[in-house]
């Protein structure tokens, strides 16, 4: 009765069983086989032989060489399989291959193989890129506790439902976060009265002057000004609110070259508290301020008739279109089949000169009928009187400044003074929860031992046993193969021989690289 090797299906047989013993593998490749669950002894790199300057021609008896020797009983059968599919296909002495039951479920079993390795090579690749993520998942799932620590200790209910209000906290915290991001993409403004002051100082000549300026009579005008009930810390610089100034002179008196004095806003402007200017002179003169304030986002002035319709003198663009959909709304004029176009009524007629539009125009229509806002006027008169030196004149103006809520907000988006201690404290919760898992997992081994001893022990064996299989890489049935009957099959002749041919290999490349260091 033949013996089947384990492992292999029924008329399985080797390749090359019965077949005269030959050098097997290409010349002086061979590598000895080890037996699964043997470590495998590590080769000395010195020890390798260079490769022959001529081929070594193989015994004629054998027509094909074999790229790895099959080794001792219970190798990986799939992985000597499919050496044995590789020879098959590139032998032509063996002619076409033939796929049987057997041949087509091996090279199933190595496509599966292959895709396995496949998969756990881009899992390792994917969880090497990706840490961080991977981390912030399992560390979620540690924080709860299993089910059977809580039927054991009914008192943890208590941090679980903890843990769930720690949830909705953070739920409510991330929404408000995001509606005050999207706040923060709106305008957010309020209306404060900026005071300006306006002064002026007159400086008599001086006939015993040395110096030319002292000899002659001239004026200062000063024109400042600051915020009412600033609560800022920073306070702003009194040019920060405008975008230009314009002081007009008499033009009689100074002439049409001299009597304009301008100041505009640039992107390398240095901010000043306030405006000075000098001039020669011994009259008083009449002086007119434009002062043109810097509005952000900007502001527009609307046509006449624009504005008489909307009920809006200036304001924002975004302003202007939605009150302009608001008294589309109010009035109907939307079409009610075709919903992107407005049926203009007689003012929109007059205004957009057309019976018909698409609310996707007005912005572009808008701009021949926005123009620029009209700055602040001022008249004032430059005295010369030493009576009225000390007269200031006062305005108050209406400006926009950025609402203190919106720093508020800023610092509570951008604050990370928390985040260090609560990551402490969720590490301290981790460890914790996996100590009370490891404490679990003792007591169920203490009671499972203590109710059944020998059960358990036999158990635990066989589990170690299987855990051992799968850290060796082990294939076959070691309790087999420990018996000598095991051995006393057809293919052991064959495996001692390439075993002693492997031997006898390594031998000889020892002895030749022992003669090359003697001859060099």
């Amino acid at each position: 009765m033949e013996r089947k090797r384990p492992g292999m299906t029924s008329g399985a047989r080797m390749p090359h069983q019965g077949a005269p013993m030959g050098p097997p593998g290409p010349p002086y490749g061979g590598t000895p086989p080890v037996r699964p669950g043997m470590p495998n002894p590590a080769l000395d790199p010195n020890r390798k032989r260079p490769a022959p300057t001529q081929p070594v021609q193989p015994p004629p008896i054998q027509n094909r060489s074999r790229k790895k020797p099959l080794g001792f009983p219970a190798a990986n059968e799939i992985s000597a399989r499919q050496m044995d599919m590789r020879d098959a296909q590139s032998d032509p002495s063996l002619g076409s291959f033939n796929y049987s039951a057997d041949g087509l479920w091996t090279l199933l079993s190595v496509t599966i193989v292959t895709c396995f390795h496949s998969l756990s090579f881009f899992l390792s690749f994917f969880l090497s890129v990706f840490p961080i993520r991977s981390a912030k998942r399992r560390k979620m799932a540690d924080k709860i506790l299993p089910q059977r620590i809580r039927e054991l200790v009914p008192e943890s209910q208590a941090y679980m439902d903890l843990l769930a209000f720690e949830r909705k906290l953070d739920q409510t915290i991330m929404r408000k976060r995001v509606d005050i991001q999207e706040a923060l993409k709106r305008p957010m403004k309020q209306k404060r009265k900026l005071r300006l002051y306006i002064s002026n100082t007159f400086n008599p000549a001086k006939p015993d002057a040395e110096d030319s300026e002292g000899s002659i009579a001239s004026w200062e005008l000063r024109v400042e000004g600051k915020l009412l009930d600033d609560p800022g810390k920073q306070k702003r610089k009194f040019s920060s609110f405008f975008k230009s100034l314009v002081i007009e002179l008499d033009k009689d008196l100074y002439g049409p070259d001299n009597h304009l004095v301008e100041w505009h806003r640039t992107a390398t402007t240095q901010e000043t508290d306030g405006f000075q200017v000098k001039r020669p002179g011994d009259v008083n003169v009449r002086c007119t301020l434009l002062l043109m304030l810097d509005y952000q986002p900007p502001q527009f002035k609307l046509d006449p008739r624009l504005a008489r319709l909307l009920g809006i003198h200036t304001q924002t663009r975004s302003c202007i279109i939605q009150a302009l959909w608001q008294y589309v709304k109010t009035n109907k004029l939307q079409d009610s089949h075709e919903k992107e176009y407005i049926n203009c009524d007689k003012y929109f007629q007059q205004i957009f000169d057309c019976p018909r539009l698409k609310f996707c125009e007005i912005p572009q229509r808008l701009t021949n009928l926005l123009l620029p806002p009209d700055p602040i006027v001022i008249n004032h008169v430059i005295s010369v009187d030493p009576n009225d030196q000390k007269k200031t004149a006062c305005y108050d103006i209406d400006v926009e400044v950025d609402d203190p809520l919106k720093s508020q907000m800023n610092g509570f988006l951008l604050s990370t003074t928390n985040h260090q201690e609560i990551a402490s404290l969720d590490n301290k919760i981790h460890e914790t929860i996996e100590s009370i898992n490891q404490l679990k997992i003792q007591r169920d081994f203490m009671l499972s031992f203590s109710r059944d001893p020998k059960g358990y022990i036999q158990d635990w064996i066989c589990s170690q046993n299987r855990d051992l299989k799968l850290m060796t890489d082990t294939v076959g049935n070691p309790e087999e193969e420990r018996r000598a009957e095991f051995y006393n099959q057809p293919w052991s002749q064959e495996a001692v021989s390439r075993y002693f041919y492997c031997k006898i290999q390594q031998r000889r490349q020892e002895l030749e690289q022992a003669l090359a260091m003697r001859t060099t």
